[in-house]
């Protein structure tokens, strides 16, 4: 059985409308808002999966209907036999959650004193307890500020201390809605090796949201794209970079420094310095019948050819909003 299925799930909302003036204050005007649209998947237990999508796209919702912070407006959730809202206290004790924007920790409490008082609330075993922070704080580099209240503390190191949190208690499913929001290089590459390190050694089910799509390309072999509320693609990530990855770009020196002849059936190619730019449709052109057409009249000193990048693709499924056919039985994209 999955450890993640999800069938024909559902969420909305009730708002007020804006506006309407002294009325709407007594008679508020209200409508209906789905923010998740009937979707299903099923995630096997060991996966690690990007979901991806805009702002206001459901992702969050439906992290928070898979941990059992709502309660879906119909559809069906069973995660590990559980139903997440049904069996919460039973749930809460299988599952580890990040959210990037909040905290887990107690702002004025140091660290150390919020794991303490994690170790009693999940009641993990003292030497357990003490293996995985041995452990967590040498590859998470915590102790330089175990003893600083959380407040006091950067954003990098909380993320690090929130991961920690998440993990003590040995969840084999972890959920990470935003994990590496706002840190800057260095921060990122630690969280993403963390993560990492949880998945390969420990077997961890990863759901991963993000809007930095180097989280994705360096930690998903699978991405689910959601937006408003249906998911446009379910699937492997590198079926998706061939089926839509749009057009490739060849980058080529050559000996004349300002030579960027124009080749028949390309677009005018561009030059940066002592390097020219040739877009190109793989469906119609390959490099190297480019290249036999430069090597006519041109001598080539060097050449590169660069695949459009997830963040091309992803775009470009948004703007066309593309629906890719999904197997009923798997949910996964045909």
């Amino acid at each position: 059985m999955a450890m993640i299925q999800v069938a024909n799930l559902v969420k909305t909302f009730t708002v007020n409308q804006r506006g309407g003036g002294l009325r709407a204050l007594f008679a508020p005007r209200r409508r209906t808002v789905t923010a998740v649209k009937d979707i299903s998947f099923a995630l096997q237990e060991g996966e690690m999966v990007g979901y991806l999508g805009p702002n206001g796209a459901g992702k969050s919702t439906t992290i928070k209907m898979l941990t059992g912070l709502l309660v879906p407006s119909s559809g069906e959730v069973l995660v590990d036999g559980m139903i997440p809202w049904k069996n919460r206290i039973r749930y809460v004790q299988k599952i580890g959650v990040v959210f990037g924007q909040r905290s887990s920790l107690w702002w004025d409490l140091p660290v150390m004193d919020s794991f303490d008082l994690l170790q009693a609330m999940y009641s993990i075993p003292r030497e357990r307890y003490q293996r995985n922070l041995k452990m967590f704080r040498e590859i998470l580099e915590l102790d330089d500020f175990l003893q600083l209240p959380v407040r006091s503390i950067s954003l990098g190191q909380r993320m690090r201390a929130e991961l920690c949190a998440a993990l003590l208690h040995e969840p084999q499913l972890l959920f990470l809605d935003e994990p590496t929001i706002g840190l800057d290089v260095v921060a990122k590459e630690r969280i993403r090796t963390f993560i990492r390190y949880v998945h390969e050694e420990r077997h961890a089910t990863i759901v991963l949201t993000t809007h930095d799509l180097t989280d994705i390309e360096r930690l998903c072999e699978r991405v689910m794209i959601l937006d408003h509320g249906k998911i446009l693609y379910d699937g492997a990530l590198k079926q998706l970079l061939e089926r839509f990855e749009g057009q490739r770009r060849l980058v080529v020196t050559l000996a004349d420094p300002l030579a960027a002849p124009r080749l028949p059936g390309l677009a005018e190619p561009r030059r940066e310095g002592a390097q020219v730019f040739y877009s190109f449709d793989p469906k119609t052109h390959s490099a190297a019948q480019i290249l036999a057409m430069l090597n006519e009249e041109q001598t080539i000193l060097d050449v590169e050819v660069r695949r459009a990048g997830l963040e091309d693709t992803i775009r470009r499924i948004y703007e066309q909003q593309l629906l890719f056919p999904v197997d009923d039985r798997t949910g996964k994209a045909n």
